[in-house]
Order: C-alpha cells, then sequence, then structure tokens
C-alpha cells in the first residue's frame, strides 16, 4: 500500500532519506517542500563556489532530473505555513494542501544575526545558502569585507573572498581562532597561515555597531573605537535551530526539535532529522551526525528497528592550505595528560589528551595524514598503555628519539639578530665558527657576539651547538621551566629576533613540549611579550599570580589590602578623610603606615574590592599597585621646602617620577626614593633607583636592595637637572623592563650585565637613551591606566561571591 510521505526542507539530510528510502525501492508518494527555490545541493561545499573552485551547478547533489526519474513531487520555493496534525495536512504559503502519513520535518537551522545596530542594513548578510554566497561573489578585487565570527563558517567565508582579491578582515570574541574546535597553539597556527594568505585577523574584538550611510553598510565598529571599512560585512556567529513551524504547530521543542532514538518528535507519524533537532540535550551543525540520522530514520520509516546514537566527531577545515584536524575532548583537566608534539620549521603541531590510558582528545595541524587513526582509537577507547610512549608518531611509527631542543635556533635564518649590542647575527657567527672559532671566547673575540651585556649568550652558545654539533660540549644552563629547553635569556631574545607576538606564537615557534605552557612560563611570556610588543599584544590577566589578576594583595585569612597611590608619599587632608570613611564603611579592621609611605587598609573582602576601589576614585586616588610586578612606590623626605640641611626640592622630584613611572609593568616590583640631601632620610641608597640630592644637583643610584638581600646602589651618574634625573631613571626603567630575567630585581640583573654596560646604553649613548625613553612613553600609552577604575565599572560582578551552597541545600 503506497504511503504518502511530506518532507520539510530540501537540504543535505533531507536529501540523504530520500537517498535511502529511495534506494530500498518502499512504495512510497513523496512531496518535498523547499523554501528556497531549489532542491538538494551540498552546502558544505560552498566554500569552493565562493573561492572559484567550482560552480553551483557542480555541487548540486540531487538536480530535477534525479526527482523526476525517483517520482518525487518537488514544490520549491513553496514555504509551509500550517500542519493540521489531526487530518494529517500541509498547507503552504501557495494555498496548496497536501495529505500526508508520514511527516518529516528537515527545516534545517537558520544563521544568528547579532542584533546590534546596524545589522540590518543593506550589504549584510550571513553565510548560509546560495543568495549568501553570490552575494559574496559579487565583489570585485579590491573591495573590503568584514566577517564577525572566526569559528568554521566565517573563516570559510574570509578565505573564499580573500581568493577573490577582496581585502578581508576576521573578527573574533575569543582569544584565538575556532575556540570549539582547536586549542590555543593549533589556533595560532590557523591565524598565521591566513594571515599569510593576506586576510586580518582580530581576535579578542568585539563588535558595537555597524555604521552606513544611505542605508547600505559603510564600517564595522569595534568597542574600542576603531572602524573598519567595508562594502559587505558577513555574520558568521553560528546557527540556531529552525523551530518556529514545529513551535506554532505543537510539538515538543526546547533549542531544537524534541526526537527520541527513533527520531520521532512528541506528536504522531511526525518525525524530524538535521538540524532542527535536540536529542537528549544535543544540537547538531556537522554533516556526519545528520546523516546517522537520515539512516535511522529511513529505516524506521521502513518499519526496520533502529536508533540514533550521537557519537564523537571530527572537524577538518575546508580552507586551501590549512591542514587541520580536531577530534574529541581537548579542554584542561587534572586527571589528564597531554602529549605534545612540534615541529616548527615545518609548521607541525600535534597534541593528544589521555584520561586513564585511552585517547579522549587530538589535535593537528600541519600534518594531519594519522587524523582518522586516533579518531578511530577515541572512538572505540583504545587502551593505549603500551604505545603510550610512540604514540603520538601515528600508526607508521618504527623508532626514533627525542625531538631536537636546538631547532628553534637551527630554524634561524642567517640574517636572524643574536646579538643586539653589537649587530651580530647568526651568519656571522657561523662564518666565524667556520673559520676555527669553536667556544664562547673565540666568537666574543671575532665577532663581539655576547661581549657587551652578555644576555645573548646562551643563544650564541646554542649556535655554536647547531653548527659543531657533538664537538661542541653545551654548557649546562637552567632552563624557564619544564615546557622547554630555552632560557629565560634565549626565549626573550628569540621573540625579538622571530618578532613573536603572541603566547602561541613563541610556544609553536621555540618548540614547547606543553600545549599550553604552565604556571611558571606563562606569566613570564605574558611580561616578556608585553614589554616587547606593548601595541601588537594582548596582557592575559589569567597568565598573572592572584595578586595581580585580583589587583590587591591576598592575606592568609582569604581577604585582601588595599593601598591607594600618594604620589610621592604626599597627602591631603581630603584624601584621608576618605581613606577613613573607606574604613569605617567596609569594616577594615587594620589600617596601617606602610615603610613606603603609603596607608595599608588590610582585611578588605573581596566582594568588597569593587566598591572600595570607586570610592577611593571618587577621592582622585588610584591603585598604588602594592600587589604588582611594577612601580611599588617612590620615597621622599620633605626637601628644602621644610628641611633646614635641604639641597633641592625632593618632594617635587619624587612626585614627578612617580607619576611618569606608575603603572609600567617591570620584570619585578620596583622601589625609588629620592632624599633631599647626604643625610638620606628618604633611605635612597637601598632602593632599585634612588636619587640623593646634593648642592651641585643630584647623584643617582641604582641596584640596591633591602629586603633578603641588603645593598648599596651602585653610582650611575651624577646630574645637574631634574630632567636629567628623569631621562636616566626613564632610561634604566626601559632597559630594565627590556632585558631582565622576568622576576629579578634589578640589583639582580646588574649584576649578570655589569653597570658599565648599562652606563654605556644610557649614560653614554644619548641616542640610545632616548630611544629607550621613547618606547617605555609608548608602552605607558597603553598600560599606564588605574585597573581599580576599569574593574569597578566593568567587572564588579566577577567579585561578587560563590553562592553558599551548604545555606541553599539546607533552605
Amino acid at each position: 500500500m503506497t504511503q504518502k510521505l511530506v518532507i520539510i526542507g530540501a537540504g543535505m539530510a533531507a536529501g540523504r532519506v530520500l537517498d535511502h528510502l529511495t534506494d530500498a525501492g518502499g512504495d512510497w508518494d513523496i512531496t518535498l517542500f523547499n523554501a528556497e527555490p531549489r532542491g538538494t545541493y551540498n552546502r558544505i561545499m560552498l566554500s569552493p563556489v565562493l573561492s572559484g573552485e567550482k560552480t553551483f551547478d557542480e555541487i548540486v547533489t540531487h538536480d530535477d532530473a534525479w526527482y523526476a526519474d525517483k517520482g518525487v513531487t518537488t514544490k520549491f520555493g513553496v514555504k509551509v505555513t500550517e500542519i493540521d496534525s489531526t487530518a494529517q495536512i500541509v498547507r503552504g504559503d501557495d494555498g496548496s494542501e497536501t495529505a500526508y502519513d508520514k511527516l518529516v520535518f528537515a527545516t534545517g537551522s537558520n544563521p544568528f544575526i547579532i542584533p546590534m545596530p546596524g545589522h540590518d542594513l543593506d550589504g549584510v548578510v550571513a553565510y548560509r545558502d546560495l543568495e549568501d554566497t553570490e552575494a559574496m561573489m559579487a565583489l570585485t578585487e579590491g573591495q573590503k569585507a568584514v566577517v564577525i565570527g572566526g569559528g568554521l563558517l566565517g573563516l570559510e567565508a574570509a578565505a573564499g573572498m580573500a581568493a577573490r582579491g577582496v581585502d578581508v578582515t576576521v573578527v573574533h570574541l575569543m582569544g584565538h581562532l575556532m575556540e570549539r574546535q582547536l586549542d590555543e597553539p593549533a589556533g595560532y597556527l590557523l591565524r598565521k597561515a591566513l594571515v599569510d594568505k593576506g586576510i586580518t585577523v582580530k581576535c579578542s574584538a568585539n563588535s558595537k555597531q555597524i555604521l552606513g550611510e544611505n542605508g547600505k553598510v559603510k564600517a564595522l565598529q569595534l568597542d574600542d573605537g576603531t572602524e573598519l571599512p567595508c562594502d559587505l560585512l558577513c555574520m558568521a556567529v553560528g546557527i540556531r535551530p529552525s523551530i518556529a513551524l514545529a513551535q506554532e504547530n505543537g510539538l515538543a521543542v526546547g533549542r531544537g526539535i524534541h526526537v527520541d532514538d527513533q527520531m520521532r518528535t512528541s506528536v504522531e507519524n511526525i518525525y524530524a532529522v538535521g538540524e532542527c533537532v535536540e536529542h537528549n540535550g544535543d544540537i547538531f551543525g556537522l554533516v556526519a551526525p545528520l546523516f546517522d540520522q537520515a539512516k535511522v530514520l529511513a529505516k524506521v520509516l521502513q518499519g526496520e528497528e533502529a536508533e540514533f546514537v550521537n557519537r564523537e566527531v571530527s572537524t577538518k577545515l575546508k580552507v586551501t592550505g590549512c591542514d587541520l584536524f580536531s577530534a574529541g575532548d581537548f579542554a584542561d583537566g587534572d586527571d589528564r595528560e597531554d602529549i605534545v608534539f612540534r615541529d616548527p620549521a615545518r609548521g607541525v603541531y600535534k597534541r593528544l589528551v589521555l584520561q586513564d590510558n585511552k585517547i579522549i582528545g587530538a589535535v593537528m595541524y600541519g600534518d594531519t595524514a594519522d587524523g582518522n587513526w586516533f579518531y578511530g582509537m577515541i572512538k572505540d577507547g583504545t587502551d593505549v598503555s603500551e604505545m603510550r610512549d610512540t604514540l603520538i608518531f601515528g600508526p607508521a611509527y618504527q623508532g626514533g628519539g627525542a625531538e631536537d631542543p636546538l631547532s628553534a635556533v637551527a630554524a634561524l635564518p642567517d640574517d636572524a639578530e643574536i646579538c643586539g649590542c653589537n649587530g651580530v647575527c647568526k651568519g656571522d657567527i657561523v662564518k666565524a665558527i667556520n673559520a676555527g672559532a669553536t667556544d664562547l671566547g673565540a666568537i666574543k673575540a671575532n665577532t663581539k657576539a655576547s661581549a657587551s651585556c652578555g644576555t645573548c649568550s646562551g643563544l650564541v652558545e646554542q649556535v655554536l651547538a647547531v653548527t659543531l654539533g657533538d664537538d661542541f660540549v653545551m654548557p649546562t644552563a637552567e632552563p624557564m621551566c619544564g615546557c622547554t629547553d630555552l632560557t629565560h635569556e634565549d626565549v626573550r631574545l628569540l621573540i625579538k629576533s622571530k618578532e613573536l607576538k603572541s603566547m602561541p606564537a613563541v610556544m609553536q615557534e621555540l618548540g614547547w613540549k606543553t600545549s599550553c605552557g604552565c604556571h611558571v612560563c606563562r606569566p613570564a611570556l605574558n611580561y616578556y611579550l608585553l614589554a616587547d610588543w606593548p601595541e601588537e599584544y594582548i596582557d592575559d590577566p589569567q597568565s598573572r599570580f592572584i595578586n595581580e589578576r585580583k589587583h590587591a594583595n591576598i592575606q592568609k585569612d582569604g581577604t585582601y589590602s588595599v593601598v591607594p597611590r600618594m604620589f610621592g608619599g604626599m597627602t591631603t587632608p581630603d584624601e584621608l578623610r576618605a581613606i577613613a570613611d573607606a574604613a569605617d564603611k567596609y569594616n577594615v579592621p587594620t589600617v596601617h603606615v606602610t615603610g613606603g609611605q603609603r596607608i595599608d587598609l588590610l582585611g578588605v573582602k573581596g566582594e568588597d574590592l569593587p566598591a572600595i576601589w570607586k570610592d577611593l576614585n571618587d577621592a582622585g586616588m588610584v591603585s598604588g599597585h602594592a600587589y604588582a610586578k611594577g612601580l611599588r612606590t617612590v620615597k621622599t623626605c620633605v626637601g628644602k621646602d621644610h628641611c633646614r640641611f635641604g639641597t633641592q626640592d625632593s618632594t617635587g622630584l619624587g612626585i614627578k617620577l612617580e607619576k611618569a613611572l606608575w603603572g609600567s609593568w617591570t620584570p619585578h616590583k620596583v622601589k625609588l626614593a629620592v632624599s633631599g640631601c647626604p643625610r638620606n632620610c628618604a633611605e635612597a641608597t637601598c632602593k632599585d633607583i634612588g636619587v640623593v640630592c646634593v648642592d651641585s644637583g643630584y647623584q643617582i643610584g641604582v641596584a640596591g636592595a633591602a629586603g633578603m638581600d641588603v645593598k648599596e646602589t651602585e653610582r650611575l651618574a651624577d646630574v645637574a637637572t631634574e630632567q636629567e634625573v628623569m631621562d636616566l631613571a626613564t632610561a634604566f626603567m626601559q632597559i630594565y623592563r627590556e632585558n631582565a630575567k622576568y622576576l629579578d630585581r634589578p640589583y639582580k640583573w646588574v649584576a649578570k650585565v655589569g653597570l658599565d654596560w648599562v652606563k654605556e646604553q644610557i649614560v653614554d649613548n644619548v641616542e640610545e637613551r632616548n630611544a629607550l625613553i621613547e618606547r617605555f612613553k609608548l608602552s605607558q600609552k597603553i598600560y599606564q591606566k588605574d585597573p581599580w577604575a576599569e574593574e569597578a565599572a566593568d567587572k564588579a560582578d566577577q567579585y561578587e561571591p560563590i553562592a553558599n551552597l551548604v545555606l541553599e541545600a539546607a533552605e
């Protein structure tokens, strides 16, 4: 007996259902509705159509001849408006009524459009169907397009338009591309590949509004005020199951149309398949589970037993030249173990995530040949304990050793600068080695590499090792951490010489052994990157210590201390009243006067931090950064204004220094002092930078210490004017910022490089001093800001206490 089957939607899932049913030869009278004016095509292949590699006709899977041959009645361009599930009739917007015995919803999904101002302008499109594709194909070479969304679909759109000569910018909210499928290192490599194709990529960028002119899109404005001009804007920020028709006609829905294991909906004789469904809480956007659903549904419609089981799926990116594979779960966890392989020279990255001796996740970039093998192991839950040591190398592995830790240095080109002080490149050192220089001393004598500050010594030795091989014995040096064999000094130099401007870039190009670093290297890398690339690098708060993340020092009882800045140790009655009021208002148990001429409010509750900061901000006070690796205090005495021994305005100079230097991030905390006379009441001779005023001017000392180590400052220079003090102090701060190992105080760093070298750079070399000052000023334009004000205004809710779950359960 012939059964009447109506299918709403002609997407890939519906097409696969029809394939199975017609191949099985059942007795069906099939009617196919589709709101689009066409039948089934391979939506996945819209990207090659966009890029010009294929025509639309080449991606059509079911043409008019196929439907005619299979006896399928088509109603293309007809939208279903109503379903009478009692009479089992489907009504279309053309006035037609079609009876059914079985009805299948295959309505797919709708692109999500961010409801920001301007989203309805002409020229704003999604990337979902042929019409969207044709709109992008209409752009001509040199025109500009912006793609919002760095997921799979957005990147395909960007690559397709770029292949046509369009100037494309991708704007992505998250920190790296395709964050759902990729970890940070693989996201870095993908971004690098797209940039090499001429695509501009802006991550951690939030769209504010779409600007238009005469009803047509003109530009995208980001929340930082940046405007990105465009002739077309593609919004590829995700999809939502198309459930409106089902919901209007009484079917149970959640995020999608609810179905059971047989793809049955809540209404008798009505089924659903594809991106419109929700099964056991899951919704679907990749093709593999859709085809599994179609196979199950076809069997169920034919009266056979079948059930849909959602399975792990893998992702491959279809952007030419980007070989990428992702499968399973690769989130971090205490009970998980990573196996990581990197080959920086070839741009290869592989990561396996293991749990209980089984692979649960895999990410691969650059070499994905073994992806399906790993995918099979994930699906099968294979025990890999016997092959643990060789697992990362794939099924064809037949032996081998550890990766060469010197590969990053070996990959450097001959013109890569090794010694910045003397302008010596790798090629110069290699020539000297080939001419007979076989140790560090000989290299110094022949090329002057590492003969000045010495911080490149480790890198020079690695060039020796790469060039001489087994004939060179590498002196032992302590690596930064267990994630790398490179020292802090090596990493700093390579960040500069290879122009590495993100944490994933450093880890990939320098061959990190772990996927995302550790608690030792991430804070150091975060500092090195923001110090070397202040305009390009975005500070990562999660790579900072807890005190810097909270902008306050945590105490042993879990409360915090709050120290407002008092420039030069000076304050006013109004500021003191504001501090006293804050102490009363927030029940601060302890108010302490510090040795750095500040007032410390101890015992502040975490949830009160934003509010107390705002109150202090309202009184004109900013963070004292008492928690930071940065400028803490500039201590002063009262100077000649009040003291009969004072020789200069020590207080005024201290205020000027603190106002110029506050907010800067440094390898470790930095403290200054200015004493008005040699009696040294401000204790300037044991500070990181200390100034002692004398009748003839100012004595500047550096590299003092008064903590676990006690050390007198070393004389940097004697100068006659305040401006010279300001210039030398600023230049010293910057040269320390640019060259010191993370967590080295200035006295430790100066001991390594020598005070003579520091003097050569900032006292004797006026040009270099001025360059250092300019670089410091550039950094300050970005980082000299009050974190208290920012946190209180935008992130106060993050300081709210976690709910008392015990109390809630009891209630």
